[in-house]
């Protein structure tokens, strides 16, 4: 076994002093090594980095240690006059000492413990899969002194945004903007959209004491916003060039196609028509397959559209009629005008003598919410439909943590390596991918950096999370035989050398390298949740 890594501290007394140990999220052990960020192997201020099974000695003991001796230990961490910042609690200051934590009501201490814990919890659970990845990753790969910096200057400005210090993470972020650059490295590219999101953070930040801790802005839903024509052509340009919505539909036509075996009369609900892209992509594949079908008689096929993107559908659906026509399928399409959240069983219009399918990609982590009510009532109402099988899509990442430094942590890590890809894929000066990262990537990464409340959408969450929340809400696995011809797919296509994929549990998940990107899985209804 290799000995452990040796890593610089993110921070040094000149530029940023650590707040304190329990700022996992911004120490070596949290943050590093990533694979797709700079590692430093400078032997000065060093630390080291605990094997796996050291990890799990930590996660026991740690879950021995009674209230009493984590409050004891909080008191005496803080006796310094060092304080811990969490973003949501307008009662800690960031330069003072604790001396008023004695004035805070009994819920506030509940509420601050509370926080620690689950803090420590998804730093714990992130620090596993950070050793997991040093101990994959190449020991001798060297990063630039610049993209180091970056490093720091990026968790520096994060922490010092959650704790609601203005004028230091304003210096941070001048600093930042003059060396995240759109056409530099795939770090200094990806920092550049977490720059933005941070700033934007930033200006809506209230300042401590208030009763709110941030300024949410008017509700929103990802399929309530008219898509711009940059937006647009950053989509177009991110399916043709990117394999993770191609992947998805991949997955779903095939799952459809079984689903459909045998059958003539079938009816495909799509949640959202996969953000509104242009031409239908998917449904001309799924077209082309069933007029290709040997011995198999003719077919009529129905595909319902959910959105309120109606005048985009209807575009949408006037193209695929056109080309079911020339294949030879009778095609009947219509938009149901709703969000998801307000989808009620009767908007659906189901035929007897029909396979009913439901379909969503990269959809509906949207009504994901902090009371999860919104996405426990979707997937009721789809339970009702009793669909022969739900295809679910979706991005394989915990960016709904509850803890601000830990999603801008696992967010990072996730689009690091995303951009990282675009390296091996496009040249370094083309504009398509300036496009795709500036004006489709760039929007997802701000969400999640910026926005709290009703106002974050891209509330992504790990396959595991997905598996147990359907299950709950009467879904099972459907048994599928796609992971040969998934990997024949991705082989025949070249351009994304370097891309993986495996299995999780009935679940094809879609990676680059190492780091898993997008799953995609199908359900089957099997009782009343």
């Amino acid at each position: 076994m290799a000995p452990p890594l040796r890593l610089n501290q993110l921070y040094n007394n000149e530029s940023y002093e650590v707040v304190s140990a329990h700022n996992m999220c911004l120490s070596a052990r949290a943050c590093y090594p990533y694979q797709y960020l700079p590692i430093s192997d400078n032997s000065d201020s060093t630390l080291d980095l605990p094997f796996p099974e050291e990890t799990r000695d930590r996660k026991k003991l740690k879950r021995s240690i009674s209230i009493a001796d984590s409050m004891d230990s909080y008191s005496s961490q803080y006796s310094d006059g060092i304080n811990f910042c969490t973003y949501d609690s307008p009662s800690i200051s960031r330069t003072g000492s604790f001396n008023n934590l004695s004035k805070l009501q009994f819920r506030d201490h509940i509420w601050t413990y509370n926080q620690r814990y689950l803090a420590a919890e998804a730093v714990e659970e992130a620090a596993e899969a950070i050793i997991n990845i040093a101990e994959e990753s190449d020991p001798e790969e060297d990063e630039s002194a610049d993209d180091m910096r970056l490093v720091k200057l990026l968790f520096g400005c994060a922490e010092a945004v959650a704790c609601r210090d203005r004028s230091h993470a304003s210096a941070l972020l001048s600093q930042l903007r003059a060396c995240a650059l759109v056409f530099g490295s795939s770090f200094q590219r990806v920092a550049s959209c977490f720059v933005q999101g941070l700033a934007e953070r930033l200006s809506l930040v209230q300042p401590l004491g208030g009763s709110l801790g941030f300024a949410t802005p008017p509700m929103m839903n990802i399929m309530d916003v008219s898509i711009s024509d940059k937006k647009e052509e950053a989509l177009s340009l991110v399916f043709e060039n990117c394999p993770h919505i191609q992947f998805g539909h991949f997955v779903a036509n095939e799952t459809i196609l079984e689903a459909f075996e045998g059958e003539s009369f079938f009816h495909v609900v799509d949640l959202g028509m996969t953000l509104g892209l242009a031409h239908g992509h998917q449904w001309r594949a799924l077209i082309n397959s069933l007029a290709n079908r040997a011995d198999q008689p003719p077919c009529r096929l129905r595909i319902t559209s959910v959105g309120l993107a109606v005048d985009r559908f209807q575009t949408i659906g006037v193209e695929l009629k056109t080309f079911a026509e020339i294949m030879g399928i009778n095609f009947e399409f219509s938009v149901v005008e709703s969000n998801l959240e307000n989808l009620q069983p009767e908007d659906i219009k189901l035929f007897d003598g029909e396979v009913f399918v439901v379909n969503s990609i990269l959809q509906l982590h949207c009504v994901v919410k902090e009371s999860r009510g919104a996405l426990n009532s979707v997937l009721q109402i789809i339970h009702k439909l009793s669909p022969k099988v739900l295809v679910l899509v979706e991005q394989d990442s915990s960016h709904n943590g509850p803890f601000f430094l830990g999603r801008f942590m696992e967010a990072l890590h996730y689009y690091s390596a995303i951009f990282d890809s675009q390296d091996a894929m496009q040249p370094k000066y083309d504009t398509k991918r300036a496009k795709m990262e500036q004006f489709y990537l760039s929007e997802e990464i701000k969400n999640i950096v910026s926005c709290e409340g009703s106002a974050r959408m891209e509330r992504h969450e790990r396959v595991d999370q997905w598996r147990r929340r359907l299950s709950r809400a009467g879904f099972q696995a459907a048994p599928t035989k796609l992971m040969a011809p998934a990997k024949q797919w991705l082989e025949q296509n070249k351009t994304f050398e370097g891309h993986t994929i495996v299995e999780d549990k009935g679940c094809l998940v879609l990676g680059w390298k190492s780091k898993l990107i997008v799953a995609a899985s199908c359900r089957s209804v099997n009782s009343q949740p």
